[in-house]
Parts: structure tokens; C-alpha cells; sequence
């Protein structure tokens, strides 16, 4: 049999206010899959109506990550970049995923006793489904790694559960209709029709940290805008959020074990790490012993030089909405095709009839 074609796939919601979080976390690592994977990199806008946005400004978010993408060098032709809801595929696989996941796999789910809160009654259905609409939008290309923080390994494993239970559920059936892929779960070989997608952890700046609290992540959600870096502040602005980004009083360490319990430096040092393409080894042997007051503005002028052209082509971009429409037009399309292909064999595997 066939074994799965590498593919990544990866997204970002459109919520507004992308942040050096999001640069490094996410979009700056695609830069260099784009080059040796097949990769769909998508604005989420249906996942973005748990929040309940306001209509005028989800259109307007959407093409400004879409500006973005392409301003830090996504490339529209080596990649797919789409948002979400123009490939309706996404919705129609997530309710399969709602009949194939399990009640008590949704309710381990940290993020949504997050972003719930105590008052779980009144969060929406949708919020608690989440995770089956990001296995579908992972599967639904059949997608063999995807670039995960953290915060969404919980979700790539249910995503993996959501696969087996299928493939299992199905396995009679794909196997009479020939469509099985062989794959290794554990010591076994086994077949199915979904992969069981893997993480992609790396980078010496995997969780960017808050200016302000070394051990909250940087978020745009933040009320404090010191917080955070975002992709439209220009170089003035960098410039004070990191000579104000909280610090302790001690001298950087001579080495980077000397980081373990201070947040704040260890963020910002990780920070110059992902910014230099280097390491954290790296800036403690160049920068160690040094006070903050030498280290920030070394920090400040690499992100200035950094994210500047960003900013300033994203400006540009943004500017030319019939271009950034098209993009996403012309990606919806393509992203479209491998979606359907998926989901014919997907409706025929259940008992769907279809022409």
C-alpha cells in the first residue's frame, strides 16, 4: 500500500493584533517548511466565531494575518493560504468528528475549562467542539505533521484519537474499498485512512512570554499593550516596549543554566535567540554578566531591524485589498480540491450516498 504524503498543515485565527508571539511561535517557522514540505497554512475565521467577533472586523482580521503571511514571506505559490470558511468541507468533517469523538475526551480539555471559566453552562457548544473542528481541519487534508506551541498538544492528541477511532470504527469498510495507508502505531503496522498526525516542536523560541510576567504567555487578549509586541508597531514603539519590559536586578548569567527561576530574562534571551536565528548558549556567551541596561538595547535594535520591513510590508499589502482577496481566493480553490478528494472517500466510508 501507499504510505501518506508529508503534508503540513497550520493556522492562526484572525482576532486582530498578531504579536511577536505569533512571529516566532508559528509564522517564522513556516518560512522554512514551505521549502521542504507541502504545507496549507490557513486563517482560522471559523473557529474565531467562538468569540462571538463583530462581522466587519472577522473580514477585516482575516486580511490582515492574510497581509501578514505574506509580508513575512509566505509564499502564496510554493503554499495554500485560505481562510477556513471558504472550504465548507471544514464543517461538514467536523460533524463527523462530533459522532466520533467522545463526551469524556472533550471534557479533559484544558483550554476550554480556560477560556469557560466558571460559568460553563452559558459557553457555547461550539467552544466545547472546538478541538473536533481542528482535528477536521488537520485531517480533512490528511496532514501528517502540524507545528504546535504548547497550548495545542492537548488538541493534536485528541486529533490522533479522533483518527484511530475512525480508522478503527471504519476498518472493514476502507479495507473492501482499497483505500487503507499503511502506518507504525507503536510496534504494530496497521492500516487506515487517516493519518496519525505529528507534532513539530522546535525552535529555541517556542513560547513567547509577556513583557510584563515572564511566566504568562504573550497574548493579544493582554489589557496591557506593554505587554507584547505587535506586528504594526513601528520602531519608536519596539524601542519602549523593551526598554520597559520587566526585568530582575541581577546581571545576565555566565551561563543559561543560570536562567532556571528568572522568567523575565529567560524570555527576553530566548526572545534575541529566535530573532538572531541562534541559540540561548549562543547570547549568554556573547551578552553573560552584562547588566539589562546594555542587553535591551542590543534586544531592541535586532527586533527593530527584524520586524520593521515586516510592518512596513504589511502596510503595503494591506493596502491592496483586491490582492490580499485574491490570495485567499485563489488558496480557498486549490485547498478545495484536496478537501473534496478527502471527503468523497470519507461519505462513501460512512454510507453517504453521493453521486
Amino acid at each position: 500500500m501507499d504510505s501518506f504524503k508529508p503534508l503540513v498543515f497550520s493556522g492562526i485565527q484572525p482576532t486582530g493584533n498578531l504579536h511577536l508571539g505569533n512571529y516566532l511561535g508559528a509564522i517564522k517557522r513556516w518560512l522554512d517548511l514551505q521549502d521542504s514540505h507541502e504545507c496549507l497554512y490557513c486563517i482560522v475565521d471559523m473557529h474565531a466565531l467562538t468569540v462571538n467577533p463583530d462581522p466587519v472586523e472577522l473580514m477585516q482580521f482575516t486580511r490582515e494575518v492574510t497581509a501578514a503571511f505574506l509580508a513575512s514571506g509566505i509564499d502564496p505559490k510554493k503554499s495554500i493560504v485560505f481562510n477556513q470558511s471558504r472550504v465548507r468541507q471544514h464543517a461538514e468533517l467536523a460533524w463527523v468528528f462530533n459522532c466520533v469523538a467522545r463526551m469524556g475526551w472533550l471534557n479533559r480539555m484544558t483550554q476550554f475549562k480556560d477560556k469557560a471559566g466558571k460559568d460553563r453552562e452559558n459557553a457555547s457548544a461550539g467552544l466545547f467542539v472546538y478541538p473536533n473542528l481542528m482535528a477536521a481541519d488537520i485531517l480533512l487534508y490528511r496532514a501528517t505533521h502540524v507545528p504546535v506551541g504548547d497550548d495545542q498538544k492537548q488538541h493534536l492528541e485528541l486529533t490522533r484519537d479522533v483518527a484511530q477511532k475512525f480508522n478503527n470504527d471504519y476498518s472493514d469498510r476502507i479495507a473492501s474499498l482499497g483505500i487503507g495507508v499503511d502506518m507504525q502505531v507503536g510496534d504494530e503496522q496497521v492500516s487506515g485512512f487517516f493519518p496519525l498526525t505529528e507534532p513539530m516542536i522546535s525552535g529555541p523560541a517556542m513560547r513567547i512570554m509577556s513583557l510584563r510576567d515572564g511566566t504568562k504567555k504573550m497574548s493579544k487578549s493582554d489589557p496591557s499593550d506593554l505587554s507584547r509586541i505587535n506586528l504594526v508597531d513601528d520602531a519608536d514603539t519596539i524601542a519602549k516596549k523593551i526598554r520597559k519590559a520587566k526585568t530582575d536586578p541581577e546581571a545576565l548569567p555566565s551561563d543559561v543554566e543560570g536562567l532556571a527561576g528568572r522568567p523575565e530574562a529567560d524570555n527576553l534571551v530566548g526572545i534575541y535567540a529566535a530573532l538572531s536565528g541562534t541559540d540561548k548558549e549562543t547570547v549568554i556567551r556573547d551578552f553573560g554578566g552584562r547588566q539589562f541596561s546594555d542587553f535591551k538595547p542590543a534586544l531592541a535594535d535586532l527586533a527593530v531591524a527584524r520586524l520593521s520591513p515586516i510592518t512596513e510590508e504589511m502596510r503595503r499589502i494591506s493596502g491592496d485589498q483586491a490582492y490580499v482577496d485574491s490570495v485567499l481566493k485563489d488558496g480557498g480553490e486549490r485547498a478545495s480540491v484536496l478537501a473534496e478528494e478527502t471527503m468523497r472517500h470519507v461519505r462513501d466510508i460512512i454510507g453517504f450516498l453521493q453521486d
